[in-house]
């Protein structure tokens, strides 16, 4: 199966933020693995949002929900430093989303 991924304002500015090449790179992979189905280690953080971990640096993490079965908006980034923030952040985000 394949998803379109779609991107928040808020997600699209905090990756491009990113100066770390080797970051970069790994988390492009991940997406692209993403919009294949293959989640990897991701698990459910609140109703509908799930987070994608990611063990590199300070331990990269993306916040994004489902939309049927053709959609996955990427929220929000963050590290494990700003995880409960991040989580509320996206939460906050989903629930305009859907509206």
């Amino acid at each position: 199966m394949h998803f379109v991924l779609k991107q928040t304002a808020t997600f699209r500015k905090w990756r491009e933020g990113l100066i770390d090449p080797k970051l970069k790179a790994i988390l492009a992979s991940r997406l692209d693995r993403l919009a294949f189905g293959l989640e990897g280690d991701t698990k459910r953080v609140a109703p509908h949002i799930y987070e994608l971990r990611i063990h590199y640096g300070a331990g990269i993490r993306v916040y994004f929900l489902r939309q049927g079965n053709t959609w996955i908006i990427l929220l929000q980034g963050g590290d494990k430093s700003s995880q409960e923030r991040d989580i509320k952040a996206a939460q906050k985000m989903a629930e305009q989303w859907s509206e």
